[in-house]
């Protein structure tokens, strides 16, 4: 199902949110000196934030959603990447938060993979020195 201009304006107003002290919030198109400096501490070029929750943008159930962000982290993981929970924020407040995960080290491709693998309209793609990238994953629709 092609993926609106709404959704995708949502999507680019978002806060992505790693949970932490100091919690890190990326925004699409701001760059972040907390993001490269984490970088920098785990040694990667590369990060994606990327959700394993409401898949096709299609709200699920909690239980489902808690799950497939279990088995993405553990995937990930188990890949070799250093991961960290977060979670997609709408800054109004007209929809729920979303379990999400921080991914570092990981290429692009894989990354579209991996959020194509979780049937994710779109993924948060990172290199150093760069603002944080809006990557749809779907196709969209004009209207």
């Amino acid at each position: 199902m092609p993926v609106g201009p709404d959704l995708i304006a949502a999507y680019l107003g978002a806060e992505y949110a790693v949970f932490g002290e100091p919690e890190l919030v990326l925004r699409i198109g701001e760059p972040s000196a907390a993001l490269e400096a984490l970088l920098e501490a785990e040694g990667a070029d590369t990060a994606a934030y990327v959700s394993a929750a409401n898949p096709h943008g299609r709200q699920a159930g909690k239980t489902e959603n808690v799950l497939a962000t279990t088995a993405l982290l553990e995937a990930q993981r188990e890949a070799g990447y250093a991961c960290f929970p977060g979670e997609g924020r709408d800054p109004h407040g007209e929809w729920p938060a979303e379990p999400s995960v921080l991914v570092m080290g990981i290429s692009r491709s894989e990354a579209q993979t991996v959020g194509r693998r979780y049937e994710q309209n779109a993924i948060v793609f990172m290199e150093k020195g760069k603002a944080p990238e809006l990557v749809l994953l779907a196709e969209t629709s004009a209207h």
